[in-house]
């Protein structure tokens, strides 16, 4: 019994209360904001007095799962049930109901219901989807509600829209999903049988016939073995008939229809005519009938008591029995084997191999390994080298050889490939450069003379320029011109295509002879060794392993020797030495002969990195000789281009502006100058303070000493006559060469 409603009487029924918020019109059900309308809680969210608060959606246990929204976590996931209803027919005496199955589908990312009833033949009904996918409500009076995933279960009802559906099944992923929720599933139920569809199936087979019926279905072999092909090659003797021979054959079985068919080998100036086939497309028997049939005795199905007149109206029965019928045999993939003889119409027709495709089509279906083929051709005979008759003189040894290959003589062809894949691409030259001298020619006169030796990679052409020395006498230029060069000591009216330099026969220190003039090559740029090293596979001279293990031969006393020598030259014990002693003592010590490339590969790759900082004042006082012998004085245009581009004011224009103007007005200054300039008068934002640049560069208004410019000048001309090359190594890491050494012993 209650306590009346007094002043101490009453509980104060907010303690433990913690949130005590006005409810609003909006809120969240499964992740999707909705409008709650009059299911409006109180204060805190706690229902009104006699407000009974109803689920929206399908309520999951809590904790379960991810905490995504339902739309997410259970996107296309649906359950399945089996389920069928019964359906009132009233227009009919033959039926007064039908039973009718369909397939229920519960969404679960929405609490969506599909019934979907699968077509059945001549059913006079329309079938398919018979509710649309959306939310259903519950059958009054609870008819403002939704029905939800529990709901559903095995062998139970639910009303939909005033119609019964009764589950019986669900499918697999539907009992785990429901088992996993702790639903108990009720055992699965039968489908009672629907008494007119009995009659319609009982009628239908009394349509059928009580006879036999004879069924020749050739559409399945047809269908799985449509352009199969068994591919046979044969031969058939016939050297006992006059003027004949051994006819070369292939025999074609056609899987889809066991049809065959035999073209025959035709070879050059054979004498015979070339028939399309040697047998059409047909089926071969394998007994040559002695007479030939007539036109319907062979037939796939036999006729009896015709009777009536012929064609429209006339009638006619089946004998299943096939009496009177003509049974012949035909050649089957299994009767082919090799070394077995058929009869291809009376021509014994000997089969010697198969094809690949047929190998694997016996192997799989009948498990024979064993395909010695016959042999039946006899072994070839040797042929006959074509010579070619020797060079005449006349244009390149391709010329004459191409005149020899044709009655019309066609030009040669150059290796497009090579071409295009060793041609220039941007800064890769494909262009290989050397320095040599000149050997035993011209006496004290030739000493001082050096030569700068291009080799192209794309067409394997050489070519030699003489670069002008001051006081020598004599002009520079052009020394040889490019084009391919034979190999000295070749006869020069051959057979056989003379041998030319390759890039394998340049390196530093070969002795070469270009049409009479002997080189020896004594250095190389930069590009050169870096390409050698990258293609260490085509220059083993620039392959590091394979001179390394040159010197695994040297034994332990030599190696200490060479340790000691090394140690000697480097008091200090800093582990690096300059490249000549390394140099000297290699060759001196180790007892190995190595070629001066080799020797070159080893110090590139023990040499110490180096950040070599070139001075800003031989930087102005090159810039300054270059522009002074191109007559460069417009420095006020110049200046305007720059003031023009800055719009602030402020003397500073970003590095790749400042370039910009500096290639767009034609700076007579190589790129590599103009980028080390720019570079050196950057500030530390990246921005060129081009009136210091402009004003130090003007060769009027500020020259430099006349001694740094000739110095720059000299310095320059050097390093183009390659006296003084800045890629050429310097110091040598001794010490991790000989731990090197040592791990390769």
């Amino acid at each position: 019994m209650a306590l009346p409603f007094l002043p101490g009487n009453s509980f104060n029924r907010n303690l433990g209360k913690e949130k005590f918020h006005k409810s609003q019109h909006f809120d969240y059900a499964n992740g999707t904001p909705m409008l709650i309308g009059e299911e409006k809680p109180g204060i805190g969210g706690e229902p009104l007095l006699g407000q009974t608060l109803k689920p929206k959606y399908s309520v999951f246990p809590k904790g379960v799962g991810s905490n995504a929204p339902s739309w997410v976590a259970f996107d296309k996931q649906v359950l399945s049930f089996d389920a069928y209803f019964y359906e009132a027919v009233t227009e009919k005496r033959e039926e007064k109901y039908r039973v009718r199955q369909c397939k229920i589908y519960f969404y679960l990312e929405d609490d969506t219901i599909q019934v979907v009833e699968p077509p059945m033949k001549n059913s006079g009904m329309p079938q398919g989807t018979l509710i649309r996918r959306h939310r259903v409500p519950l059958p009054p009076p609870h008819d403002d509600e939704f029905y939800r995933l529990e709901h559903f279960n095995i062998n139970k009802e639910i009303v939909l829209y005033s119609r019964v559906y009764t589950i019986t099944d669900c499918d697999q992923f539907t009992q785990n999903f429901l088992r996993k929720l702790g639903i108990r599933l009720n055992p699965p139920s039968s489908v009672p049988k629907d008494p007119y569809s009995t009659l319609r199936k009982q009628m239908e087979e009394g349509l059928k016939p009580l006879r036999p019926y004879e069924r020749i279905d050739t559409l399945r072999q047809f269908l799985e073995h449509d352009r199969h092909v068994l591919r046979f090659f044969c031969i058939w003797d016939d050297t006992d008939s006059m003027f004949g021979d051994i006819r070369e054959l292939i025999l074609h079985y056609f899987l889809s229809d066991d049809t065959i068919e035999i073209k025959e080998i035709l070879g050059s100036n054979s004498g015979r005519d070339a028939l399309p086939v040697f047998l059409q497309r047909r089926m071969l028997p394998k007994h040559v009938p002695l007479q030939t049939r007539q036109p319907g005795e062979i037939t796939s199905r036999t006729v009896l008591n015709v009777f009536g007149p012929s064609g429209q109206g006339g009638r006619y029965i089946l004998d299943s029995l096939k009496t009177g019928a003509v049974n012949e045999e035909f050649y089957k993939d299994c009767d082919l084997r090799i070394g077995q003889t058929i009869n291809v119409w009376g021509r014994k027709v000997l089969i010697c191999d198969y094809d690949e495709y047929t190998k694997e089509h016996y192997r799989t279906k009948y498990g024979i390994e064993d395909f010695t083929p016959v042999m039946y051709k006899s072994p070839a005979s040797e042929k006959i080298k074509k010579t070619f008759p020797p060079y005449n003189g006349f244009g390149s040894e391709e010329d004459s050889l191409c005149s020899c290959l044709g009655l019309l003589p066609k030009p040669p062809q150059r290796d497009f490939k090579k071409f295009i894949e060793k041609d220039r691409q941007g800064l890769e030259s494909n262009v290989l450069r050397f320095v040599g001298i000149l050997l035993n020619e011209g006496g004290p006169i030739d000493v001082d003379r050096k030569f700068i030796i291009l080799y192209f990679l794309s067409d394997d052409t050489i070519a030699v320029f003489e670069p002008s020395q001051r006081n020598s006498g004599r002009d520079g230029g052009k020394f040889l011109e490019r084009g391919r060069i034979k190999k000295p000591g070749q006869e020069l009216f051959k057979s056989e295509m003379s041998e030319y330099f390759k890039a394998k026969d340049l390196f530093v220190g070969a002795n070469v002879s270009f049409h009479g003039h002997n080189f020896l090559l004594i250095d190389a740029d930069e590009y050169a060794f870096n390409y050698m090293e990258r293609h260490a596979d085509e220059f083993p001279l620039a392959n590091i392993d394979a001179v390394l293990s040159k010197l695994k031969n040297i034994d332990e006393s030599t190696l200490k020797e060479i340790s000691q020598h090394f140690t000697a030259q480097d008091p200090e014990n800093t582990g690096i030495i300059g490249y000549d002693q390394f140099r000297n003592l290699i060759i001196q010590v180790s007892g190995i002969r190595l070629l001066e490339h080799e020797i070159m590969t080893v110090g590139r790759y023990y040499s110490p990195e180096q950040q070599s900082e070139v001075d800003i004042q031989f930087l102005l006082a090159l810039s300054q000789d270059q522009l002074k012998k191109k007559s460069f004085e417009n420095f006020s245009r110049l200046l305007d281009a720059f003031v023009y581009r800055d719009q602030e004011r402020c003397g500073f224009l970003p590095f790749h502006e400042a370039r910009t103007i500096c290639m767009a007005f034609r700076l007579p200054l190589p790129n590599d100058l103009i980028q080390a300039l720019l570079e050196r008068y950057q500030d530390g934002h990246g921005n060129v303070e081009y009136t210091k640049l402009l004003s130090d560069l003007n060769w009027r208004q500020n020259p430099l000493s006349p001694s740094l410019t000739l110095q720059a000048s000299t310095l320059h001309e050097k390093e183009w006559l390659c006296e003084t090359t800045a890629h050429a190594v310097k110091k040598v890491n001794y010490s991790s060469f000989l731990e090197d050494i040592s791990k390769v012993k």
